[in-house]
């Protein structure tokens, strides 16, 4: 039996599994995935294991709140493209490497575990470090979902920044290999329930260089998590820009607010 097989092809009673995600899973609710730890740290950093058994190794110790997988989260960020994983997989339809989405997954579902484990600073770092690269990697619509309030005013400078850094781009016509502007807004929305005024201002500048339907679309839900002002005069502006969809949408949401 190889390592892999042992640490993640094998649940927690001792059966062989095809579902190293299921394993994974399954560790949130058995403290016997602490005695795997140490084996998946040795073969996240074992360079001659495949891509892959590495890659799997660090989900799996971030999903389980360990300090080795956020730790490596962080240092891959700073290379992504340098990582031993990187493009292992692949999205369809922007033919882009996915595996920072599948980091932001695994970083969503260490909430409660990094809590109960003390390494919720950690954590916020891992999480501090993917929305710093956000407007050159892809995240499939996973890094914005993952926020609660606590970690959104912790990083919501870094999102500023991030937001504006990617806006500069587009601005300046650089070359996109998938939709940054809608990853943009996704960023926004995440701010809406700690900072209204900030999410709608960092959506509007998006707007303001890249304004697809699909971007559209994003932006509502900017509109569904704040009762700022701003927000509101956001929702207005893209009532009129779009089309009847998403003027309708916009409305919806505008309506919501009162009932």
């Amino acid at each position: 039996m190889s390592e892999f097989d042992r640490l993640l092809g094998t649940d927690f009673d001792g059966r062989p599994s095809a579902d190293p995600e299921g394993v994974i899973y399954d560790g949130l609710d058995d403290l016997r995935h602490r005695e795997r730890v140490p084996g998946l740290i040795r073969l996240m950093n074992d360079s001659t294991a495949p891509a892959r058994d590495r890659f799997l190794a660090c989900v799996a110790l971030t999903t389980w709140g360990e300090p080795a997988g956020y730790e490596t989260i962080i240092s891959t960020a700073k290379a992504p493209k340098v990582a031993p994983w990187y493009e292992i997989l692949i999205d369809r339809k922007f033919s882009v490497d996915s595996t920072f989405a599948q980091f932001a997954v695994a970083i969503g579902d260490s909430d409660e575990i990094s809590e109960s484990k003390g390494t919720l600073r950690q954590r916020l770092e891992a999480l501090r470090s993917l929305v710093c690269i956000a407007d050159t990697e892809y995240f499939e619509d996973r890094l914005g979902e993952i926020f609660d309030q606590d970690s959104t005013a912790a990083v919501l400078d870094d999102i500023t920044e991030t937001v504006r850094r990617g806006v500069a781009s587009l601005a300046n016509g650089g070359r996109q290999r998938f939709d940054v502007a809608t990853q943009l807004v996704d960023l926004a929305a995440a701010c809406a329930p700690v900072d209204g005024r900030v999410a709608a201002g960092l959506a509007m500048d998006v707007l303001n260089v890249s304004r697809s339907g699909r971007t559209l679309v994003h932006v509502v839900t900017v509109l569904h998590r704040s009762q700022a002002l701003e927000v509101k005069q956001l929702g207005e502006y893209i009532s009129t820009v779009g089309d009847e969809q998403i003027s309708r949408m916009a409305r919806d949401a505008l309506s919501s607010r009162h009932s």
